[in-house]
């Protein structure tokens, strides 16, 4: 018997994407975000969420695409991840996808050799392919470290991403 797995769908450039549901505590529409200095490229700044300040990674950056201003339908989805609370910027959040283990593919050996360290695989629904993301692996340890160091704004100290945001 087949076990179904639920993901949170969402679109970046042209590609259908997907977390595990039990991961995205919310989403929500793109706010004001402060830039940081020294973070790496693909981390567009941190934002204010309720009194909680969360680094957010835009995820046209990370994953190579061209990139541009948020749009009416880009979403920041707030993820539980094991190095805290980070939000990603994508173009576009669906609705929540039922696939079936069956249904999902390990990525393609192409894919694995040019940069597809967090693809876990490919989840095969109705006429879609969907990407599904390895949250552990999106930001490395060396990246996690220098939004770390990088985390006075205004004078202010703001939480490490190792520290969990209640």
């Amino acid at each position: 018997m087949s076990k179904v797995l639920q993901m949170v769908g969402f679109k970046v450039d042209r590609e259908f994407f997907g977390v595990p549901i039990e991961k995205v505590k919310e989403i929500v529409r793109v706010p004001e975000i402060t830039h940081v200095p020294d973070a790496p490229e693909f981390v567009e700044g941190v934002i204010n969420l309720r009194g909680k300040i969360v680094p957010v990674v835009d995820m046209r950056k990370r994953l190579g695409a061209k990139t541009n201003e948020p749009s009416r339908t880009s979403r920041v989805l707030i993820l539980e991840m094991d190095t805290g609370v980070v939000g990603l910027i994508v173009d576009s959040a669906s609705e929540i996808l039922k696939i079936s283990d069956e249904a999902i593919e390990p990525p393609p050996e192409l894919v694995s050799s040019i940069g597809g360290d967090y693809i876990t695989g490919v989840g095969k629904l109705n006429d879609k392919l969907i990407v599904m993301l390895d949250l552990k692996r999106l930001m490395s340890a060396e990246e996690i470290k220098r939004l770390d160091a990088a985390r006075r704004i205004g004078g202010r100290e703001m939480p490490k991403l190792e520290e969990k945001v209640n």
